[in-house]
Parts: C-alpha cells; sequence; structure tokens
C-alpha cells in the first residue's frame, strides 16, 4: 500500500507504478471532482495542487509523490463552496457544462496565490485549461472580482441576471 497526503488527510491506496495520479484520485479513493480531458496534460480537467503548484493529473504518476508532499483536489479546497473562486465562479455566472471547471478553478486559486492582482497577461499566461464552451471572458471576470476582493464594481464588472438583479 502506498499513501499520499490528500486535503489535509493521508490516504491509502493500490496501484502500479505508472499508474496517473487522476486515476488514483478518481478510482481508487472516489474523488470524482477531478475530470479526465484529454489524457496528455492539455486540457486541464484533471488540474490539482501539489504543493501549491497547479499540476495536471493525469499524467503525474501517483508513484512519484510522496507522503509529505500536500495534495489538494477540488474536493478539499472547499467543502461548502465557499471559498472566494468558487464564489466569484457563481456570481459571474462562469460555468455552462460544467466539465472544466474544476480544473479552471484550480488553476485560478494557484494564480491568485502568486499574484494577487493579476493584469490580463497573467491571466492569459496561467489559465491555459480548454473550455468547450468558451467561458474564457467570464474566468477572466470571475478572477478579477477576486483580486478585487469580491466586488464586481471595484472589477469594473457587474452582470445582470435573468432576474433582473445586478452583481
Amino acid at each position: 500500500m502506498a499513501t499520499l497526503n490528500i486535503n489535509g488527510k493521508a490516504r491509502e491506496f493500490e496501484a502500479e507504478q505508472d499508474t496517473p495520479l487522476l486515476w488514483v484520485l478518481r478510482e481508487q479513493l472516489g474523488m470524482t471532482g477531478t475530470k479526465y480531458g484529454c489524457g496528455v496534460a492539455q486540457c486541464g480537467a484533471c488540474t490539482v495542487h501539489i504543493d501549491g503548484v497547479a499540476t495536471r493529473s493525469c499524467v503525474m504518476p501517483a508513484s512519484a509523490l510522496t507522503p509529505k508532499q500536500k495534495i489538494v483536489t477540488i474536493e478539499g479546497l472547499s467543502p461548502d463552496g465557499s471559498h472566494p473562486v468558487q464564489k466569484a465562479w457563481a456570481a459571474m455566472d462562469v460555468p455552462q457544462c460544467g466539465f472544466c471547471q474544476s480544473g479552471m478553478i484550480m488553476a485560478a486559486v494557484a494564480l491568485l496565490k502568486n499574484k494577487p492582482k493579476p493584469t490580463d497577461a497573467d491571466i492569459d499566461d496561467a489559465m491555459t485549461n480548454i473550455c468547450r464552451c468558451g467561458t474564457y471572458n467570464r474566468v477572466r471576470s470571475a478572477i478579477k472580482v477576486v483580486a478585487h476582493g469580491g466586488d464586481t464594481k471595484l472589477a469594473h464588472l457587474s452582470i445582470t441576471h435573468a432576474d433582473g438583479s445586478v452583481k
């Protein structure tokens, strides 16, 4: 049995030497928030944090990790959706189909940790995840909202919902 530190808990699993972390998370540990998209580290649906760094888990062999490394999945980011990035995602109506969103959120959290006030160029450089629905403008807006403490007015953004409310 191997052990990894996932979302602050020691988790045991058995897997072949070359099994990607993604499959350990999903198949062995039941953490299905991290998604399989392309399998070649291009789309970002599988993004998790390893020691605070956004990492594509579909190409990271679980055997390459140690129990001392801290792995955080979307489930460990915030169990109740209260993380500022998750709240901004909801406020700015970012998701459409939602498939890529856990990876997008994890990439955005890593970006904001490293650059709390990112420029558009910083966002472009960090947010390399692929969204089939094309919600890139809303992703950028949500990141800017978080960078401005959750205030859409300070971020020079607002959204009018179908019910007429403005956020």
